[in-house]
């Protein structure tokens, strides 16, 4: 049984994220194709994940025998976080951009499931599984824009699944979530709803993908 791993971690629900929309498509599309499949869903702001504790950190490094208390229970949470990732044929992240990054509650996820000698360093627990991240943002930090120089979503989760975790990483990018909001971007709205149905399609093809991939 195919095993889907989708992580949501935008504020703002239902239609109103541009990032659970898409990523809605990429699951649904994906549900399709696998039929009998499993979906394990965390939703991050409806229900964050503790943030990486002094214990939960030193106990990575520490056999479990001479783990203390405080460090095997701290252990235990990362553990079953790490589990689930394992467990994913597929992984699907919708990460839209605030202030430039990734929000909170994702950094807090990931601080959680990277352990090296584990799931980082060469011989990664999840290397070589496809993870794809919706990464939204309000505006364009596209090469060539006026910001693409602030653009640290990409870069930064690039570094993670590709360098560290070892993973086949996509991205798919809604931009100029914020031109339909902003009177000072409506010039921008066609441009934005061009983005918007781009990542669609991008997001009903990739699903495909990643399924006949599986099934082969």
């Amino acid at each position: 049984m195919a095993t889907l791993l989708h992580i949501d971690s935008s504020v703002f629900t239902g239609e109103s994220s541009a990032s659970r929309s898409v990523a809605g498509v990429f699951r649904q599309t994906w549900q399709e194709q696998h039929p009998d499949g499993n979906v394990i869903y965390r939703d991050l702001a409806a229900t964050p994940v503790p943030h990486i504790t002094a214990d939960a950190h030193t106990a990575g490094f520490v056999a479990p025998a001479a783990r203390t208390p405080e460090q095997a229970v701290a252990f235990s949470h990362r553990v079953r976080l790490i589990e689930e990732l394992e467990q994913a044929d597929a992984v699907l992240i919708g990460a839209p951009m605030y202030n430039y990054t990734i929000s909170s509650t994702l950094k807090a996820w990931l601080d959680n499931v990277i352990l090296f000698g584990r799931t980082a360093g060469d011989a990664s627990s999840v290397k070589g599984t496809p993870v794809t991240v919706i990464a939204s943002r309000g505006g364009s930090y596209a090469p060539g824009t006026p910001r693409e120089g602030s653009e640290y979503v990409q870069n930064y989760l690039e570094a993670v699944f590709d360098e560290m975790l070892g993973m086949e990483l996509d991205f798919i990018v809604p931009e100029l979530t914020m031109a339909p909001h902003n009177p000072a971007m409506t010039e921008l709205v066609p441009l934005y709803e061009a983005s918007r149905d781009r990542s669609i399609e991008r997001a009903e093809a990739r699903a495909k993908e990643i399924a006949l991939r599986a099934s082969a």
